[in-house]
């Protein structure tokens, strides 16, 4: 399979890119497969957080250019485009919080799908980059991701120069959260996904849902649709478990509802 799901406990499923000889490819398959994958998870209530890595030397190269070529039509090109803004869109809108786990390049639609988790941890050595300028080919749709991470004037120089960044500036500009050692990458990554998947599916889907929302609204709108949002969580049971188990100096017991 191109796409393999594991395991790593009863509440956090791994999600492999597993097309290495294309450093893993966001093609038509794998880009179909990925969005299959997704909506399962997001309806399943046993999963709480979703991780997504590349086998291989790295994350993600984006488009198979190989297979970009022989589309030939403009048809088919629109339909590519068009899929992988899905799963960019399925990411963001989903329930469960997605971490990506970056090792070797996230470069194109690879960076983009990084930047589209909900967080990003790389290895140390890892790079990320929007290169399409260099083949005449602008990086329109990743920059989509990228921009409402990152501010203009870095987008805009990985964009104009098409030169790939470091972790650690990659970091600096908010594009990922946190780069460690490949011995450390993946204990770091799975320490977060424990800590998220502790806490009560209910509120972290709300507040998931709302953080995007707000983003995108006028000051004003965005106070008072999160202040509606607040109140709805307010109403569920975990908020009022929460609230008494602070209150009654104990661990909460979520009942997801």
């Amino acid at each position: 399979m191109n796409v393999k799901l594991i395991k790593q406990t009863k509440d956090i499923v791994r999600v492999i890119l597993n097309e290495p000889q294309t450093y893993n490819s966001l093609s038509f398959k794998n880009l179909n497969d990925l969005i299959k994958i997704f909506n399962k998870l997001d309806n399943d209530k046993n999963v709480k957080v979703i991780v997504i890595e590349g086998a291989g030397k790295g994350f993600s190269a984006g488009h198979n250019l190989r297979e970009v070529k022989s589309l030939k039509k403009k048809e088919k090109y629109q339909k590519l485009f068009n899929l992988c803004s899905k799963l960019m869109i399925q990411i963001v809108e989903g329930k469960k919080p997605v971490i990506a786990k970056v090792h070797g390049a996230a470069f194109a639609a690879g960076c983009q799908l990084v930047a589209s988790c909900d967080l990003a941890f790389s290895s140390n050595d890892a790079l990320f980059a929007t290169p399409g300028v260099n083949i005449g080919l602008f990086c329109s749709t990743p920059m989509v991701a990228v921009s409402r991470k990152i501010n203009r004037k870095s987008m805009m120089k990985m964009l104009l120069t098409g030169e790939p960044i470091k972790a650690k500036y990659a970091k600096e500009i908010g594009l990922i959260n946190d780069y460690y050692s490949k011995s450390k990458l993946d204990t770091e990554v799975f320490k977060v996904a424990k800590k998220i998947a502790s806490k009560s599916n209910l509120t972290i889907k709300i507040g998931k849902q709302t953080f995007y929302k707000q983003l995108e609204m006028p000051l004003k709108k965005a106070y008072a649709y999160t202040s509606k949002m607040m109140t709805l969580n307010m109403m569920a049971i975990d908020a009022k478990e929460g609230i008494s188990a602070f209150l009654e100096k104990r661990k909460p017991k979520w009942k997801h509802k």
